[in-house]
């Protein structure tokens, strides 16, 4: 590379690394928010929230790459432009397309960076996601051992524990099961003990009562107990499938024929097909996002009133383009066939960002002189 495209890259690599520190932590602050309260509120300590936001980091940093990448190229581009530096490399004879070509370096240094993310570490970090979310789901003790705190296990479940002894005797519990949507269950007890066996968690609860009320015929019917048991195993359990799932399977276990790779993991064969070239399609957003910044300000030209003209104009262009790519995954999912649609909306941006330059780079239309006229007067 030249120096004025090691020049442009270096511009354009650190203003990503800041776009994307300050984008990712935006985002993180969002989701650790939902997520601290979550995992807290369900009886589980700090180790295991930090746990589950590095997990969440590959996914969250896939969705700011492209992000970061066009606004990276809009502000440099503008102070490229502010300050008449692409004024002078124009009036040295580089072209738009010459211009364009540290932008479209870095749009492929990002390219390969979300793909390392797409092909390898986001399937990785949901995979091992999933199996922690498993084992904290069956792990029962840990989200019903909580005094002093209503629980909610599962949905339209609630638990609550006065106070719980260093011998694990749960002390004035009450538990609320509301499941079946013809009727509600309450059960409150003295003491209450929680066994494990293998799979099974069982509840002990001694001297209480239980309260059963009829949604259809609005009854009451109560009852009290010496002592009674009540299986919680079903209020723990993982919703998510056992088996293989597409998402968690890095890039390279794809590659088999859809057929064999639908029996394994359950999963209809469009599905496998959108989620594997996705996988190619999505980093290479990164290069149009990058170029569709460039072209878009390159268009516009210099102007005293700024840039925010060609900023909107090119972030709905960017809007198009991702809103485009994410409605042409349902087809791809009902027809495996329709595969080549997901690589459309990138191949429309390459274009227009080609057509824009290519506009910016042709002679501009101006009339040749007239020869002098040789009519001669008398």
């Amino acid at each position: 590379m030249s120096r004025i495209d090691r020049y442009v890259l270096s511009q354009l690599l650190v203003l990503f690394g800041f776009f994307s520190l300050v984008l990712v932590a935006v985002f993180w602050i969002n989701r650790a928010v939902i997520l601290f309260d979550r995992l807290i509120s369900d009886g589980q300590s700090a180790l295991v929230f930090l746990e589950f936001t590095a997990l969440g980091l590959p996914k969250l940093i896939t969705t700011v790459l492209p992000i970061s990448a066009f606004a990276a190229t809009v502000y440099v581009t503008n102070r490229l432009n502010n300050e008449s530096e692409l004024t002078v490399m124009q009036a040295t004879g580089s072209s738009p397309f010459r211009l364009a070509r540290p932008v479209l370096i870095f749009g492929v240094i990002v390219f390969l960076m979300s793909s390392v993310l797409h092909h390898l570490l986001l399937p990785l970090a949901l995979d091992q996601l999933g199996e922690r979310e498993a084992e904290i789901s069956q792990n029962a003790t840990s989200r019903l051992l909580t005094e002093g705190t209503f629980l909610h296990p599962s949905k339209s479940v609630t638990f609550y524990a006065g106070t719980i002894t260093e011998e694990g005797v749960l002390r004035d519990v009450f538990l609320s099961d509301g499941r079946k949507p013809e009727e509600g269950v309450i059960y409150t007890a003295n003491e209450a003990y929680l066994i494990r066996n293998q799979d099974t968690t069982t509840l002990i609860m001694l001297d209480g009562v239980v309260q059963r009320i009829s949604k259809v015929t609005n009854r009451l019917a109560t009852a009290n107990f010496q002592d009674f048991s009540f299986d919680i195993s079903t209020l723990v359990q993982n919703d998510t499938a056992n088996g293989l799932i597409a998402r968690n399977m890095i890039t390279p276990d794809l590659m088999e024929p859809w057929e064999v790779l639908s029996r394994r993991t359950a999963q209809p064969e469009g599905h496998l097909v959108e989620e594997f070239h996705s996988r190619f399609a999505e980093p290479l957003f990164c290069i149009v996002a990058a170029l569709i910044g460039f072209t878009t300000l390159i268009v516009g030209g210099y102007s005293r009133f700024g840039v925010w003209r060609e900023v909107v104009i090119a972030f709905g262009l960017l809007l198009l383009i991702n809103g485009a790519r994410s409605t042409l995954q349902n087809p791809v999912r009902d027809d495996l066939r329709l595969w080549p649609l997901l690589y459309a909306p990138v191949l429309f941006g390459a274009v227009l960002a080609f057509l824009m330059l290519w506009y910016v780079a042709r002679p501009k239309g101006r009339r040749r002189p007239t020869a002098p006229s040789t009519e001669v007067t008398t």
